[in-house]
């Protein structure tokens, strides 16, 4: 497997458990040590950030993972995750309530951590299916 593929498949994995890290574990620091309410990390901002950094890293790993493997469900299964975290930005806590936020926000993060494993399973897969074309002269 690629190493640039795989690096970007881990990084959207990780960036995806910080989604769901971020939205059911910071609600239990903050009522447990409420000094962490300082840090910043209950603004909307993270979400805008990691947004910002999960949507690319995402595309571009699936894309080239689909273009590896050729399975295009991975893709549409991560696609699916992305549009679930990008109406939970869009449309925030003040439509879908704060429950309804999380909710959103961990299904699309598990949807795509989800994916991003598939994605890396069929890569790696692939390279040790020793019809890779690296041993033809």
């Amino acid at each position: 497997m690629n190493l640039n593929a795989l690096i970007i498949d881990r990084l959207s994995i990780t960036l995806s458990s910080l989604c769901v890290a971020h939205c059911l574990v910071f609600p239990l620091l903050a009522v447990l040590a409420p000094n962490v309410i300082t840090l910043g990390l209950a603004s909307e901002d993270v979400h805008f950030w990691l947004v910002l950094i999960v949507i690319p890293s995402s595309v571009l790993a699936l894309a080239l993972g689909c273009k590896k493997h050729a399975k295009l469900s991975v893709f549409l299964t991560g696609t699916l995750g992305l549009t679930c975290l990008l109406l939970t930005f869009y449309l925030g806590g003040a439509i879908l309530g704060e429950f309804g936020e999380k909710a959103l926000t961990v299904v699309g993060s598990l949807i795509i951590a989800f994916a991003h494993i598939q994605n890396f399973k069929l890569c790696k897969k692939q390279d040790n299916c020793g019809c890779s074309g690296a041993s033809k002269a």
